[in-house]
């Protein structure tokens, strides 16, 4: 037997130890199991295995130091999502010299990633994401992994590193497509040199304490398809460098201390599914290019100081499921465009200088579950075709100078009298803690005034058809009387 897959059954107990009776066997897949026991790397003292899967399994122990010893001829290792997987990983690891995937996600390692991995030539996809493991000051890892030249893989996600990124980060192989290292503690700079590696797709270091601005050389990343460095500390401008990205889809640079305007040329990205700029300084206008966007799924510019009227172009942004522009100083009316984003789920526009009337071609946004437009200056009613918005779950209007009934029907049965607070003169329903609507009482004492006087008119009628009917009998008594005379008269 050179094959032996069973992964992904629902297999218990210990893995035998007479698998290493399989003396031909090439590949073994027990992963996605629930086998149990200690991890006991001799059970696959099989020499000629290239592929070994365990993962997702209840397994416990750690990795042997004579691993490679054992597996002198294995290519590709799966040993992730362990329950119990601890201790280092061995610095004899470099003897794997065949190895082009290492996979030791979800576990729960310790001690320093060792350098040697660096002499791993063949090294393709190294994820050590989601463990405990550390490094030097200097991220010398890092450095190291500069001679495997070809890495397209790498994720440190979710360990302490407590370091800074080398220069020589940019040295890594020209083919490494993805580099993550979110929530690292990474601090320091990112060097400029990292605009060589110029085959990534997706470069994530959120999470940690980076600083600084973001470095122009950004902007040589070509064929970057998502870049999130969102919450740290970058300061500065975004800058126009960003635009270069024209295969960008997604962006996050929320949650840091960046100023300045958004780049107008941001819209001529159209690739970009999701922007979240959210939680910074940013103080310019909506540039009315983002309208170009039309693929757009995300908007998120909350939280800035941002200014200016919403561009009628927003109503282009037509396949938007989220736009939340709230805690700005956007200013004017909210604009009637807006009606033509039918496939819009959340809109936030709260905690902002917006005034006006709530647009009615806000009718036709039969996908809206979430608005929240309190906090403004919105003025008029609330009107009544926002009970035909029969997905609406949240509607929060406090804060405003609206006056007028509040709608009762659809969505409106289930609101809380909170979302209505702090408005000029709302009435309607008792449940809503407002007082009941005068004209709904004028209105019932019109109504009263009508049926009594239907019902005069209707008497009246009654009446004098009475009237007739009686005089038309009492004429034709006088008729025949009448007749009769005449007959006896010689």
């Amino acid at each position: 037997m050179q094959n032996l897959q069973l992964g992904d059954n629902k297999l218990i107990g210990e893995i035998p130890k007479e698998i290493s009776n399989l003396v031909e066997l090439e590949v073994l897949d027990l992963s996605g199991n629930s086998f149990s026991g200690s991890l006991d790397m001799e059970i696959f003292n099989i020499s000629g295995l290239r592929v070994i899967s365990i993962s997702n399994n209840n397994l416990s122990g750690s990795l042997p130091p004579n691993m490679c010893s054992i597996l002198p001829n294995i290519e590709k290792i799966y040993l992730n999502d362990l329950t119990n997987l601890v201790g280092t990983i061995p610095h004899s690891i470099s003897n794997c010299s065949e190895l082009t995937i290492l996979e030791l996600s979800n576990n729960q390692l310790t001690g320093l990633i060792p350098n040697s991995l660096g002499h791993l030539a063949h090294l393709q996809f190294l994820n050590l994401e989601r463990n405990n493991l550390t490094s030097d000051s200097t991220l010398s890892f890092l450095i190291s992994l500069t001679s495997c030249r070809n890495l397209t893989f790498l994720s440190v996600y979710l360990n302490p590193l407590n370091g800074m990124l080398p220069a020589s980060t940019g040295n890594l192989s020209t083919s490494l497509r993805t580099f993550v290292a979110d929530i690292c503690r990474i601090k320091g700079r990112i060097p400029n040199e990292v605009g060589n590696l110029s085959s990534l797709l997706d470069l994530s270091l959120s999470g940690n304490n980076l600083v600084g601005s973001i470095p122009t050389s950004i902007g040589n990343l070509r064929d970057l398809q998502r870049f999130n460095l969102s919450s740290n500390k970058f300061t500065g401008f975004i800058g126009d460098h960003i635009c270069k990205l024209q295969h960008l889809g997604d962006i996050y640079l929320d949650q840091n201390q960046l100023s300045g305007s958004l780049p107008n040329c941001l819209g001529n990205i159209t690739s970009l599914r999701e922007i979240h700029l959210g939680s910074n300084k940013l103080s310019s206008n909506i540039p009315p290019s983002l309208g170009n966007l039309q693929d757009l799924v995300v908007l998120d510019l909350s939280s800035n100081n941002m200014v200016g009227s919403l561009p009628p172009e927003i109503g282009n942004l037509t396949a938007a499921t989220l736009i939340d522009l709230s805690m700005n100083q956007f200013s004017n009316g909210i604009p009637t465009e807006i009606g033509g984003l039918q496939n819009l789920v959340n809109l936030s526009l709260r905690h902002n200088k917006l005034q006006g009337a709530i647009p009615d071609s806000m009718s036709n946004m039969v996908g809206l579950e979430f608005l929240h437009l309190s906090h403004n200056n919105i003025s008029g009613i609330i009107p009544k075709f926002l009970e035909k918005l029969q997905n609406l779950k949240y509607f929060n209007v406090s804060v405003n100078k609206l006056y007028g009934e509040i709608p009762y029907g659809g969505p409106f049965k289930n609101l809380s009298s909170q979302f209505f607070i702090h408005n000029e003169a709302l009435c309607g329903s008792s449940r809503f803690r407002v007082p009941p609507c005068p004209t709904s009482s004028k209105n019932k004492s019109n109504r009263e005034k009508l049926l009594v006087l239907f019902l005069l008119l209707a008497i009246t009628v009654v009446f004098v058809t009475m009237a007739f009917v009686l005089l038309w009998i009492r004429y034709k008594e006088v008729k025949v009387r009448l007749n009769k005379l005449i007959h006896c008269l010689p």
